[in-house]
């Protein structure tokens, strides 16, 4: 097993060490319509309720989300709409919260606004394709970007062709994101990459991706693995969104064992668990040898 490579994450009130154990970013939406029913939470205060505990359960960053991006997604969320769902929650979440918050948007004008209201990290999903405003409000304001995979525009993306050669296609367009990124003055030590499990992907493609995690090392970045809760686990294993939680355990004891440096989950206290035990069992191999 190969020892995970560390980083340092630079964001404005502090540093995060990527690689030393693995870190759990929770999901919180602030939407009426997020594929997984009982992760929303559209009333501000129910959202702040939600999002200290899921500190409380073990949650490194926090995730806020005010668009959902589920299939068939034809249609974008208003900007001022998207900003009035979760500039409140993170402006209240700030003030109360020990770890960073990350604001999951592609539009610049939404980055802009959750970035004053405190957070700390931008959670791309189009890896800086879709808004050419939005790579310079992250380097202008000095946080940190996912950079994640995708095809196409918003509304395609889900109705994408398959794909040849998914992992190097996947490989050759983050390469693009992080050029992006660093040609727009956002420093490599504030850029975490994203292969998109579940974007622009059949199940067969998400499981190929799980399985040779290990070539996004080549990018010399810390890796995201976002497969919680995903139609792709309910083809598989032929079950709905509310009962994909050991499915979901699964694809990231995987990930973490194939080196990623960070989850993207729904249930962070039972992630932490699991997070525990694959990085007991990481360590434990590395010190046999």
């Amino acid at each position: 097993m190969r020892a995970r490579k560390q980083y340092e994450l630079d964001l404005p009130s502090r540093s995060l060490v990527l690689g030393a154990r693995t870190l759990v970013m929770g999901v919180l939406n602030t939407t009426p319509d997020s594929f997984f029913e009982a992760s929303r939470r559209p009333r501000c205060q129910d959202a702040i309720s939600r999002g200290l505990e899921l500190e409380q359960e073990g949650a490194d960053i926090l995730d806020v989300g005010g668009e959902s991006t589920r299939p068939p997604f034809e249609r974008l969320l208003p900007v001022g709409e998207e900003i009035r769902r979760v500039v409140p929650v993170i402006e209240a979440l700030r003030k109360r919260l020990r770890i960073p918050i990350s604001i999951d948007t592609f539009k610049a004008e939404v980055a802009r606004a959750a970035i004053a209201a405190g957070a700390e990290i931008v959670n791309d999903i189009g890896g800086l394709r879709f808004d050419r405003e939005l790579p310079k409000v992250v380097a202008s304001e000095r946080v940190a970007v996912v950079l994640m995979h995708s095809r196409g525009r918003p509304e395609q993306m889900h109705r994408m062709p398959r794909v040849q050669g998914v992992l190097r296609a996947v490989v050759e367009s983050l390469k693009r994101s992080i050029a992006r990124a660093v040609s727009a003055g956002i420093s490599r030590n504030q850029i975490i990459v994203d292969p998109g499990i579940g974007f622009s992907k059949t199940a067969e493609d998400n499981l190929l991706l799980l399985r040779r995690l290990e070539v996004f090392r080549s990018l010399d970045l810390p890796i995201l693995v976002g497969a919680s809760r995903k139609s792709f686990l309910g083809r598989i294993l032929n079950l709905p969104v509310e009962r994909r939680l050991a499915g979901s355990l699964a694809c990231c004891a995987v990930a973490i064992m194939a080196g990623a440096h960070i989850v993207r989950v729904h249930d962070v206290e039972e992630t932490r668990q699991i997070a525990l035990l694959c990085d007991a069992v990481r360590g434990a191999g590395l010190r046999e040898r």
